[in-house]
C-alpha cells in the first residue's frame, strides 16, 4: 500500500472514530455523572497512551523533559483535557447530543478570532462573511430555528458548547510553538489533566465506580477520543504528501456523526441541526477557501 493510500486509510479510521463520540458521550453520561466520566476516561486515557509509550520507547524523552516544559504541559493539561471535557461533558448532559456536537464544531471559527486577538493576524472582510455565516448557523440550532424572537431552548447548555470550543481553540493556539515529540507531549499533559480532575473529583464529590456499562464507555472515549486516536491521526498527517489532502476529510465527522446519534441514541434529527451544520462548515469553508496557501492547522473536533 503506496504512503498517501495509507494516510487515507488512518485518517479514515480517526474520523470514523471520532464521529462516534457524541453517541459515546451522550450514552455514557447515562450511567454516571459528566464530572465521574471526565476521571475515569482520562484515566484510561493516560494508560492506552503510556502503553503506547513504552512500545514505542518514546518513554524516555520524559527524562529530558525540562522545568519550562513541565510548566507548559501543566498549562496545557489545564486546558485539555481537564477544562474542555469538563464543560463539554456538562453540554452533553443539558442539551441532545446533535445540538452539543455541532455547536461545539464551531471551535474552527473561534480559531480564527483568537488568532486576530492574540496573534494579531489580520482578517479580511471574506473571513469576517464566513464567521458571520457560522455564526447564524449557532443561532439555528440554538433556537432550533426560532432566530427573529431569540427563543433559546437551553441557553445554558449552549453556552457551555460553545465554550468548549473555546477552550478548544485556546489550547491549540498555545500549542504551535511547542515542537516537542507528540506522543511523549500529549501522554504528560493528559497526566496532568488526571492529576486535575482528581483534585476536583476529591472537592466537590466522590469518585464512584460505575456500573459495568458506563465503564466500557469511559474506556473507549479514554483511549479513542482522548488517547490512540490523536497518534493515528497525526500517521495520517505524516504519511500524506500534504496535509490538506487529509485534514479536509474531518469536515464528514459531524455528518457522519449525525447518522450515528439518529441510530444509537434514538434522537430524531432535526431539520434546523442540518441547516445549522451546513452553514457553519460553508464559513469554515469560506475561511478555508480565503486561506488555501496557507499551511492548514492540524487539528480535530468531536
Amino acid at each position: 500500500m503506496k504512503n498517501q493510500n495509507k494516510a487515507y486509510f488512518f485518517a479514515l479510521l480517526t474520523v470514523a472514530l471520532w464521529s462516534t463520540m457524541s453517541s459515546a458521550f451522550k450514552l455514557t453520561l447515562g450511567f454516571m455523572s459528566f464530572d465521574n466520566l471526565l476521571f475515569w476516561s482520562v484515566l484510561f486515557a493516560c494508560i492506552s497512551v503510556g502503553i503506547l509509550l513504552i512500545l514505542s520507547g518514546r518513554y524516555k524523552l520524559l527524562k529530558q523533559l525540562t522545568r519550562q516544559q513541565l510548566i507548559r504541559s501543566a498549562i496545557y493539561g489545564l486546558l485539555n483535557p481537564f477544562a474542555y471535557y469538563l464543560v463539554l461533558f456538562r453540554a452533553y448532559e443539558l442539551l441532545q447530543a446533535q445540538e452539543a456536537g455541532v455547536l461545539n464544531y464551531t471551535w474552527p471559527v473561534v480559531l480564527v478570532i483568537l488568532s486576530v486577538i492574540f496573534l494579531k493576524q489580520k482578517i479580511s472582510r471574506l473571513s469576517i462573511l464566513a464567521i458571520l455565516i457560522s455564526f447564524m448557523g449557532l443561532l439555528v440550532i440554538s433556537t432550533k430555528g426560532d432566530i427573529l424572537h431569540m427563543n433559546f431552548q437551553n441557553p445554558y447548555g449552549a453556552f457551555l458548547a460553545v465554550g468548549s470550543s473555546i477552550i478548544w481553540a485556546s489550547y491549540w493556539i498555545i500549542n504551535l510553538n511547542d515542537k516537542r515529540e507528540e506522543i511523549s507531549k500529549i501522554f504528560i499533559n493528559l497526566f496532568f489533566g488526571f492529576l486535575y480532575i482528581s483534585v476536583y473529583k476529591l472537592a466537590f464529590s466522590p469518585i464512584e465506580t460505575p456500573p459495568l456499562k458506563g465503564l466500557l464507555g469511559a474506556i473507549y472515549i479514554g483511549v479513542f477520543e482522548m488517547g490512540i486516536t490523536f497518534v493515528l491521526w497525526l500517521m495520517a498527517l505524516k504519511l500524506s504528501t500534504t496535509t490538506a489532502k487529509v485534514s479536509n476529510l474531518i469536515f464528514l465527522s459531524p455528518f457522519i456523526a449525525l447518522f450515528f446519534i439518529s441510530i444509537f441514541v434514538g434522537e430524531k434529527i432535526h431539520p434546523t441541526t442540518i441547516f445549522g451544520l451546513i452553514l457553519i462548515i460553508s464559513g469554515i469553508f469560506l475561511q478555508q477557501f480565503k486561506s488555501k496557501k496557507d499551511r492548514p492547522v492540524n487539528i480535530k473536533t468531536t
